[in-house]
């Protein structure tokens, strides 16, 4: 028998409007927020990716509705396969380590081990064959990352001179922008 975010999650579709629609049911049932979480890890439900949708858009309204869930989010982060779920997880990541560094009442608090999660994620992303939207969101949180772990500014530098040739005009920009960063500290 279907759960009832399950019945909401079948009327999900790719359209923004409905996937806001979708993200505002659960911020007005935050009861269901637990199983949207679960079905986001489980690459082999069908609604997988509508609840990474789903996820990404309550990101930006509660955040902080993910820190008791951290552990779990950070360390699922590697059974993600499909590139629909992929893409928002990535972009909630940077929130999260945005969040983690800007150190206010609202701040998120990720762990030494949730942070290595979001870097090994991070780097996955960005040198596998995932679409442009996952690899630029991933480039810009390993930059946040970078400024308080030293060996990842090298390391992105490498990634993105050695690629830049071989990706489209999004890539480019973004890898432009952030190796200027890099470069004038």
């Amino acid at each position: 028998m279907s759960s009832e975010l399950h019945l909401k999650l079948d009327y999900v579709n790719a359209y923004r409007e409905n996937r806001l629609m979708g993200a505002q049911y659960i911020l007005e049932n935050q009861h269901l927020f637990d199983e949207l979480v679960q079905i986001c890890f489980s690459p082999l439900d069908k609604n997988n990716h509508k609840a990474c949708w789903i996820l990404e858009f309550i990101s930006y309204e509660e955040l902080i509705w993910l820190q008791p869930y951290l552990n779990f989010f950070c360390s699922n982060l590697k059974v993600l396969k499909d590139e629909s779920s992929i893409r928002p997880i990535a972009k909630v990541v940077q929130l999260l380590v945005k969040s983690h560094y800007k150190k206010n009442e609202n701040s998120i608090l990720l762990s030494g081990e949730n942070l290595q999660d979001c870097i090994e994620a991070s780097f996955d992303w960005l040198i596998n064959d995932v679409k442009v939207a996952t690899k630029a969101y991933s480039i810009r949180t390993l930059y946040i990352l970078g400024n308080h772990y030293d060996w990842i500014h090298p390391e992105l530098q490498i990634i993105l001179n050695k690629d830049y040739a071989d990706h489209s005009a999004a890539y480019k920009a973004v890898a432009k922008e952030v190796l200027r960063k890099i470069e004038r500290p």
